[in-house]
């Protein structure tokens, strides 16, 4: 099997337009085909998904989710293409499990992109000094630090989350498979969540699970 070089996904992410992992997934599985790995990405229509990321999606919904009896609420914008599909019940139901989501998983952005460049040093400052603490040797902390990153963005950005409902996929993952099935750009533009006395000293209680909870049933 020929070695998958980050050249080799580089070329085929240029070609197609879809995510790193994915392209890497798809030559490992051609064994580093690339004519197959394209088609393999195609007939899996991800690389379709990702022709549609650069199309204008202005129209959608902004859903409102109240938990609890109000203990827990949350607004979020969820864009589409057209009015027609911003009708439909198969992307409101998206939209309604985003809120769901946000309820539950309590992320702070929607994207990694999102995170301000201030946060991000503060929380590798932070990481790494963890790291130090820990006795790890200076050469490897550096990557230590990168791949704390990656769990930090998994924890409080929504596309990075694993999806409540089902584990195996991250949010971003199902808005790929909604753009597929439904045939349109989808995006999360922005979301707002509240939670009573937050800030304030009171009994803990764990709202989120509920919601997880309640996503599941």
């Amino acid at each position: 099997m020929a070695e998958i070089s980050a050249a080799m996904v580089k070329e085929l992410r240029e070609c197609t337009g879809v995510g790193m992992m994915d392209c890497k997934k798809a030559l490992v599985s051609t064994e580093g085909d690339m004519q197959k790995a394209i088609d393999f990405l195609r007939e899996k229509g991800l690389a379709a998904a990702a022709k549609k990321e650069g199309r204008i999606a202005a129209e959608g919904i902004v859903e409102a989710y109240i938990h609890g009896g109000g203990r827990i609420g949350v607004l979020i914008e969820v864009n589409c293409e057209t009015d027609f599909v911003a009708k439909g019940d198969e992307f409101r139901m998206l939209v309604k499990d985003l809120a769901m989501q946000v309820a539950a998983a309590k992320p702070e952005y929607v994207a990694k992109e999102e995170v301000p460049a201030e946060v991000l040093q503060h929380e590798r400052d932070i990481l790494r000094a963890q790291a130090l603490n820990e006795g790890k040797p200076e050469k490897i902390i550096d990557k230590m630090v990168e791949g704390r990153v990656e769990k930090y963005y998994k924890e409080v950005c929504l596309l990075e989350q694993s999806y409540v409902k089902d584990s195996d996929k991250t949010v971003k993952d199902l808005i790929t498979e909604k753009t597929i099935k439904i045939g349109e750009k989808i995006s999360i533009r922005r979301f707002v969540r509240w939670e009573m006395g937050a800030g304030l000293e009171k009994r803990e209680d764990d709202f989120a699970a509920e919601v997880a909870k309640e996503m599941k049933r």
